[in-house]
Protein backbone atom coordinates (compact mmCIF):
# COMPACT_ATOMS: atom_id res chain seq x y z
CA UNK A 1 0.00 0.00 0.00
CA UNK A 2 1.36 3.62 -0.94
CA UNK A 3 0.56 6.67 1.49
CA UNK A 4 -0.44 9.88 -0.89
CA UNK A 5 0.32 13.01 1.67
CA UNK A 6 -0.83 16.17 0.68
CA UNK A 7 1.07 18.81 2.30
CA UNK A 8 0.39 23.03 2.38
CA UNK A 9 3.27 24.96 4.22
CA UNK A 10 3.14 28.62 4.43
CA UNK A 11 5.45 31.30 5.84
CA UNK A 12 4.51 35.26 6.14
CA UNK A 13 7.06 37.57 7.59
CA UNK A 14 5.93 41.30 7.95
CA UNK A 15 8.11 44.52 8.88
CA UNK A 16 7.28 47.47 10.66
CA UNK A 17 9.06 49.61 7.65
CA UNK A 18 9.89 48.42 3.57
CA UNK A 19 13.34 46.28 3.83
CA UNK A 20 14.85 45.28 0.40
CA UNK A 21 15.61 40.93 0.53
CA UNK A 22 18.66 39.69 -0.66
CA UNK A 23 18.40 36.97 -2.37
CA UNK A 24 16.53 34.29 -0.49
CA UNK A 25 17.49 30.42 -0.54
CA UNK A 26 14.13 28.32 0.00
CA UNK A 27 13.89 24.66 0.53
CA UNK A 28 10.67 23.31 0.33
CA UNK A 29 10.74 20.57 -2.26
CA UNK A 30 10.13 17.82 -0.65
CA UNK A 31 13.29 14.75 -1.60
CA UNK A 32 12.61 12.17 -3.83
CA UNK A 33 14.12 8.86 -3.46
CA UNK A 34 13.50 4.78 -3.84
CA UNK A 35 10.63 5.25 -0.84
CA UNK A 36 9.94 8.56 -1.25
CA UNK A 37 8.69 10.11 -4.73
CA UNK A 38 7.15 14.10 -5.26
CA UNK A 39 4.00 13.82 -7.64
CA UNK A 40 3.25 17.62 -7.51
CA UNK A 41 4.92 20.57 -5.87
CA UNK A 42 3.80 24.26 -6.05
CA UNK A 43 5.84 26.79 -4.75
CA UNK A 44 4.06 30.60 -4.84
CA UNK A 45 5.88 33.82 -3.95
CA UNK A 46 4.20 37.66 -3.00
CA UNK A 47 5.25 39.66 -3.74
CA UNK A 48 6.42 38.33 -7.09
CA UNK A 49 10.28 37.91 -7.64
CA UNK A 50 12.19 39.34 -10.01
CA UNK A 51 13.84 35.75 -10.57
CA UNK A 52 13.13 32.43 -9.55
CA UNK A 53 15.77 30.09 -10.17
CA UNK A 54 15.48 25.86 -8.75
CA UNK A 55 18.94 24.25 -8.23
CA UNK A 56 20.50 21.64 -6.22
CA UNK A 57 22.16 22.99 -3.65
CA UNK A 58 25.76 21.94 -1.30
CA UNK A 59 24.26 19.32 0.66
CA UNK A 60 22.22 17.95 -3.22
CA UNK A 61 18.84 19.16 -1.42
CA UNK A 62 15.91 20.94 -4.18
CA UNK A 63 16.45 24.39 -3.39
CA UNK A 64 15.24 27.79 -5.25
CA UNK A 65 17.00 30.97 -5.50
CA UNK A 66 14.43 33.92 -5.37
CA UNK A 67 15.60 37.71 -5.77
CA UNK A 68 13.56 40.93 -6.15
CA UNK A 69 13.34 44.45 -7.11
CA UNK A 70 12.27 47.00 -4.82
CA UNK A 71 11.25 47.52 -0.76
CA UNK A 72 8.24 45.06 0.72
CA UNK A 73 6.77 45.61 4.10
CA UNK A 74 5.80 41.40 4.10
CA UNK A 75 6.63 38.59 2.26
CA UNK A 76 4.43 35.07 1.52
CA UNK A 77 6.11 31.98 0.51
CA UNK A 78 3.72 28.94 0.46
CA UNK A 79 4.41 25.75 -0.81
CA UNK A 80 1.81 22.31 -1.89
CA UNK A 81 3.14 19.08 -2.21
CA UNK A 82 1.67 15.76 -2.91
CA UNK A 83 4.11 12.59 -1.99
CA UNK A 84 4.26 9.20 -2.33
CA UNK A 85 5.43 7.15 0.09
CA UNK A 86 6.26 3.52 0.06
CA UNK A 87 6.25 1.50 3.48
CA UNK A 88 9.30 -0.07 4.31
CA UNK A 89 11.22 -2.41 6.98
CA UNK A 90 14.13 0.32 8.52
CA UNK A 91 15.92 -2.70 9.23
CA UNK A 92 15.69 -4.11 6.03
CA UNK A 93 19.71 -3.96 5.18
CA UNK A 94 23.26 -5.86 5.97
CA UNK A 95 26.16 -4.18 7.35
CA UNK A 96 28.80 -4.38 4.82
CA UNK A 97 31.49 -2.87 5.84
CA UNK A 98 33.08 -5.15 9.03
CA UNK A 99 34.81 -2.25 10.64
CA UNK A 100 31.70 -0.30 10.93
CA UNK A 101 29.65 -3.65 12.66
CA UNK A 102 31.15 -2.48 16.48
CA UNK A 103 32.06 0.77 17.64
CA UNK A 104 33.97 2.97 17.71
CA UNK A 105 33.07 2.88 13.90
CA UNK A 106 35.45 3.09 11.27
CA UNK A 107 34.72 3.62 7.66
CA UNK A 108 36.97 2.49 5.05
CA UNK A 109 39.30 5.81 3.55
CA UNK A 110 37.12 5.64 0.58
CA UNK A 111 33.86 6.63 2.21
CA UNK A 112 35.89 9.08 5.32
CA UNK A 113 36.64 11.28 2.14
CA UNK A 114 32.95 11.79 1.19
CA UNK A 115 31.95 11.66 5.21
CA UNK A 116 34.18 13.78 6.96
CA UNK A 117 32.07 16.77 7.23
CA UNK A 118 29.11 14.82 8.80
CA UNK A 119 31.78 13.22 11.34
CA UNK A 120 32.99 16.42 12.62
CA UNK A 121 31.90 16.95 16.27
CA UNK A 122 30.37 20.20 17.33
CA UNK A 123 32.99 22.11 19.64
CA UNK A 124 32.69 22.78 22.96
CA UNK A 125 30.74 19.90 23.79
CA UNK A 126 31.96 17.89 26.87
CA UNK A 127 29.40 15.84 28.57
CA UNK A 128 28.22 13.60 25.76
CA UNK A 129 30.67 10.74 26.15
CA UNK A 130 29.73 10.57 29.24
CA UNK A 131 26.11 10.39 28.40
CA UNK A 132 26.72 7.74 25.55
CA UNK A 133 29.18 5.57 27.06
CA UNK A 134 26.30 3.55 29.06
CA UNK A 135 24.31 3.23 25.72
CA UNK A 136 27.55 1.65 24.10
CA UNK A 137 28.51 -0.81 27.01
CA UNK A 138 24.86 -2.17 27.22
CA UNK A 139 25.12 -2.40 23.39
CA UNK A 140 28.11 -4.44 23.42
CA UNK A 141 29.60 -2.28 20.93
CA UNK A 142 27.41 -3.57 18.69
CA UNK A 143 26.41 -0.87 16.04
CA UNK A 144 22.30 -0.86 15.32
CA UNK A 145 21.81 -2.08 18.25
CA UNK A 146 23.77 1.44 20.23
CA UNK A 147 21.42 3.37 17.86
CA UNK A 148 17.93 1.66 18.39
CA UNK A 149 18.92 1.57 22.24
CA UNK A 150 20.23 5.39 22.52
CA UNK A 151 17.34 6.85 19.95
CA UNK A 152 15.04 5.21 23.10
CA UNK A 153 16.89 6.52 25.59
CA UNK A 154 16.80 10.05 24.48
CA UNK A 155 13.27 9.85 24.15
CA UNK A 156 12.50 8.22 27.48
CA UNK A 157 14.71 10.40 28.99
CA UNK A 158 14.33 14.15 28.02
CA UNK A 159 10.84 16.04 28.11
CA UNK A 160 9.77 17.30 24.49
CA UNK A 161 8.47 21.20 24.01
CA UNK A 162 7.42 23.40 21.08
CA UNK A 163 10.11 26.11 20.60
CA UNK A 164 8.92 27.84 17.57
CA UNK A 165 11.80 30.05 16.69
CA UNK A 166 15.62 29.94 17.44
CA UNK A 167 19.01 27.37 16.24
CA UNK A 168 18.88 24.08 17.74
CA UNK A 169 20.64 24.01 21.23
CA UNK A 170 23.81 22.72 22.16
CA UNK A 171 24.06 19.08 22.74
CA UNK A 172 25.43 20.24 26.74
CA UNK A 173 22.57 22.49 26.96
CA UNK A 174 19.82 20.00 26.01
CA UNK A 175 21.71 17.75 28.47
CA UNK A 176 21.71 20.04 31.58
CA UNK A 177 17.76 21.01 30.54
CA UNK A 178 16.57 17.60 30.26
CA UNK A 179 13.99 18.78 27.71
CA UNK A 180 14.11 19.86 23.99
CA UNK A 181 12.26 20.92 20.58
CA UNK A 182 12.50 18.01 18.26
CA UNK A 183 15.18 19.84 16.61
CA UNK A 184 17.36 19.83 19.89
CA UNK A 185 16.91 16.41 20.65
CA UNK A 186 18.24 15.50 17.12
CA UNK A 187 21.72 17.25 17.34
CA UNK A 188 21.90 15.69 20.82
CA UNK A 189 21.46 12.24 19.13
CA UNK A 190 23.47 13.46 15.81
CA UNK A 191 26.44 14.62 18.35
CA UNK A 192 26.57 11.54 20.42
CA UNK A 193 26.86 9.19 16.97
CA UNK A 194 29.21 11.41 15.76
CA UNK A 195 31.04 10.35 19.23
CA UNK A 196 31.73 6.86 18.27
CA UNK A 197 32.34 7.55 14.73
CA UNK A 198 29.23 7.46 12.80
CA UNK A 199 28.59 9.95 10.17
CA UNK A 200 25.31 11.45 11.25
CA UNK A 201 23.09 14.45 9.59
CA UNK A 202 20.27 17.17 10.45
CA UNK A 203 16.91 16.07 8.10
CA UNK A 204 14.22 18.58 8.58
CA UNK A 205 10.87 17.64 6.98
CA UNK A 206 7.60 16.47 8.32
CA UNK A 207 5.75 13.84 10.23
CA UNK A 208 2.73 12.34 10.42
CA UNK A 209 0.76 11.37 12.96
CA UNK A 210 -3.24 11.58 13.86
CA UNK A 211 -2.31 12.37 17.75
CA UNK A 212 -0.36 15.72 16.40
CA UNK A 213 -2.22 18.78 17.22
CA UNK A 214 -3.85 20.41 14.42
CA UNK A 215 -1.46 22.87 14.23
CA UNK A 216 1.97 21.35 12.85
CA UNK A 217 5.32 22.63 12.38
CA UNK A 218 8.32 21.18 10.80
CA UNK A 219 9.95 18.26 12.21
CA UNK A 220 13.09 16.96 12.78
CA UNK A 221 15.52 13.64 12.96
CA UNK A 222 18.45 12.69 12.03
CA UNK A 223 20.17 10.17 9.55
CA UNK A 224 22.95 8.13 9.98
CA UNK A 225 25.17 6.51 7.08
CA UNK A 226 25.34 2.46 7.54
CA UNK A 227 27.48 0.95 5.04
CA UNK A 228 24.91 -1.60 3.37
CA UNK A 229 21.92 0.24 4.20
CA UNK A 230 23.01 3.89 3.41
CA UNK A 231 21.73 6.37 5.04
CA UNK A 232 19.01 5.87 7.88
CA UNK A 233 17.06 7.56 10.03
CA UNK A 234 16.04 7.71 13.27
CA UNK A 235 14.46 10.07 15.38
CA UNK A 236 14.38 10.89 19.02
CA UNK A 237 11.07 12.90 19.72
CA UNK A 238 9.32 9.25 18.83
CA UNK A 239 12.46 6.91 19.84
CA UNK A 240 11.90 5.16 16.73
CA UNK A 241 13.68 4.26 13.37
CA UNK A 242 12.45 6.32 10.73
CA UNK A 243 9.18 5.12 8.33
CA UNK A 244 6.98 5.96 6.33
CA UNK A 245 5.46 8.34 8.42
CA UNK A 246 8.37 11.24 8.14
CA UNK A 247 8.38 13.11 4.53
CA UNK A 248 12.10 14.14 4.65
CA UNK A 249 12.67 17.51 2.73
CA UNK A 250 16.30 18.90 3.24
CA UNK A 251 19.44 17.09 5.41
CA UNK A 252 22.69 18.47 6.26
CA UNK A 253 25.58 18.29 8.18
CA UNK A 254 24.55 21.90 9.62
CA UNK A 255 21.17 21.98 10.87
CA UNK A 256 21.02 25.93 9.49
CA UNK A 257 21.92 24.65 6.26
CA UNK A 258 18.77 22.59 6.17
CA UNK A 259 16.26 25.46 6.93
CA UNK A 260 13.38 25.77 4.89
CA UNK A 261 13.91 29.89 3.92
CA UNK A 262 17.70 30.95 4.11
CA UNK A 263 18.39 34.85 3.67
CA UNK A 264 18.70 38.72 4.95
CA UNK A 265 17.60 41.59 4.13
CA UNK A 266 18.57 45.59 4.25
CA UNK A 267 16.11 48.02 5.67
CA UNK A 268 15.75 49.88 9.34
CA UNK A 269 12.66 47.55 10.09
CA UNK A 270 12.32 48.11 14.00
CA UNK A 271 10.93 44.62 13.89
CA UNK A 272 10.14 41.84 12.01
CA UNK A 273 7.56 38.95 12.35
CA UNK A 274 7.25 35.35 11.34
CA UNK A 275 3.90 33.29 11.26
CA UNK A 276 3.88 29.93 9.62
CA UNK A 277 0.81 27.33 8.77
CA UNK A 278 1.56 23.89 7.87
CA UNK A 279 -1.17 21.33 7.37
CA UNK A 280 -1.16 17.35 6.30
CA UNK A 281 -3.67 15.19 4.49
CA UNK A 282 -3.07 11.29 4.56
CA UNK A 283 -4.25 9.30 1.58
CA UNK A 284 -3.85 5.43 1.20
CA UNK A 285 -3.38 3.75 -2.49
CA UNK A 286 -3.91 0.03 -2.41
Amino acid sequence: MTLRYHISHSLNYSYSKPVFFEPLLVRLRPRCDSIQQVIDFKLNVIPIPEGITEHIDQECNNAATLWFTGSYRTLSISATSQVEVIPANPFNFIITKTATLTLPAHYPKSYRRSLQTYMKRRGGSTHVDGFIQPVVDEAAGDTTTFLTKFVLLIYKQFDKIARETGAPLAPDETLALRRGACRDLAVLFMEGCRAVGLAARFVSGYMWSEELPEKRDLHAWVEVFIPGGGWRGFDPSTGLAVTERHIAIATAANPLDAAPVSGAFRGHSAYSKLEYDVSIYLSRDS
